[in-house]
């Protein structure tokens, strides 16, 4: 008989999977009866009280598991509810334990074959690798994500093996952490439409597995209140228990799916520190100091970035008023200082009117003429309507 494989637990034991040989599925079914193996049977006051003691872990698990779904807490990392996703780890792997030395579950026998207060026991996987992603030590990160896939993925496949679901199964291991040296290659047109038609593909079973969870969830929340108070019959017990693994497989696969994605990024973060890490033995060139230099506020600061404001005088009022006499603008009998050109030339005009300037006199009179002829806004008209 083959030995069965192990899966690495979080405090060094190991989770048994079930082997490919077909001893396992008789064995499963001689405990149930009352034996173990074919030689030693069990005592029946013994198996049923381990038989309670075995519910009443998955079923505190399972509580502790929703309760962490529905907390409200600020922080996933705060000491109680890590303090929780502990306790609920060591009751789920003591669960756990206990399956696997009764061997419940074989990949060589049908689902019919599995007794109906026995199938919730299928989601153990699943629920362990769910609350193992919900710790938050950054040192061991990686370790957690690597234990959470390899649950899910056990999982994944004792239900591919009874047929539970219509599903492509994962690869076993995460992909490797791609080097961030080497460029990408060039890819044909006709690889990149296969891409194009992969992610499409992709897209489209998201979105079905979405649709497929909504519909499993409104058929567990009617199916609950019965199952959890006793009513449920054999019939209904069983497929309660189905829809949740049915519900758990769509689960696992979102999780593997980004728990890949996350552990490239972590791989290839500590391939780059590695690379970046100098050789053993080898030290940086160490530069010398650079000495230290103070901006000053001097003369070729003022003439870079300016005095700060628009500008400064250079000149008072009265030099002003000189350099425009020298320039003819202004005369110099006793015109005010501070006029603009407009006021001196309309006060130069008014000058020379009431000097009696022939030449001035006459181009007023033509001025009040045309106005008089001519109303205000009279060459304006001529782009309208």
């Amino acid at each position: 008989m083959a030995a069965p494989s192990l899966c690495p637990h979080q405090d060094g034991g190991t989770l048994a999977l079930p082997s490919q040989d077909g001893g396992r599925g008789g064995v499963a079914r001689n405990r149930r009866k009352g034996f173990v193996g074919s030689r030693f049977p069990l005592n029946m006051a013994e198996g049923a009280e381990e038989g309670q003691k075995l519910a009443e872990l998955l079923a505190l698990g399972w509580r502790l598991w929703e309760e962490l779904e529905t907390d409200t807490a600020p922080s996933s990392g705060s000491p109680a509810v890590q303090d929780k996703v502990r306790q609920g780890l060591d009751v789920l792997w003591r669960a756990n334990a206990m399956v696997t030395q009764l061997d419940l579950f074989s990949e060589n026998e049908d689902l019919e074959e599995v007794a109906s207060a026995d199938l919730k026991y299928l989601l153990l996987p699943a629920l362990l690798g769910a609350m193992t992603l919900k710790q938050v030590d950054l040192s061991k990160r990686l370790e957690h994500l690597e234990s959470a896939r390899a649950l899910f993925w056990s999982f994944l496949k004792l239900c591919k093996s009874y047929g539970l679901g219509s599903f492509h199964l994962p690869p076993a291991t995460s992909p490797p952490a791609e080097e961030g040296d080497r460029s990408p290659p060039r890819r044909s047109p006709a690889a990149i439409q296969d891409k194009l038609v992969a992610m499409a593909s992709s897209r489209q079973a998201k979105i079905e597995r979405y649709k497929q969870k909504k519909e499993l969830e409104n058929r567990l929340a009617s199916m609950k209140n019965s199952v959890d108070s006793g009513q449920a019959d054999e019939e209904q017990i069983r497929a309660f228990y189905i829809l949740q693994t049915q519900k758990w497989i769509n689960t696992s696969l979102e999780e593997i799916e980004s728990v890949d994605q996350e552990i490239v990024i972590l791989r290839s973060r500590g391939t780059a520190k590695q690379s970046s890490a100098p050789p053993h033995g080898t030290s940086r060139q160490v530069r010398p100091p650079m000495k230290p230099f103070i901006l000053t506020r001097d003369a070729v600061q003022n003439k870079v970035f300016g005095a700060g404001y628009p500008s400064l005088p250079v000149m008072t009022v009265d030099d002003w008023y000189d350099q425009r006499r020298r320039q003819g603008v202004v005369s110099g009998q006793g015109t005010p200082p501070g006029l603009t050109d407009e006021e001196l030339q309309k006060q130069q005009q008014e000058k020379k009117e009431e000097e009696d300037d022939e030449e001035t006199l006459e181009k007023a009179r033509n001025m009040d003429d045309w106005k008089d002829t001519h109303p205000r806004g009279y060459g304006n008209r001529h782009n309208m309507g």
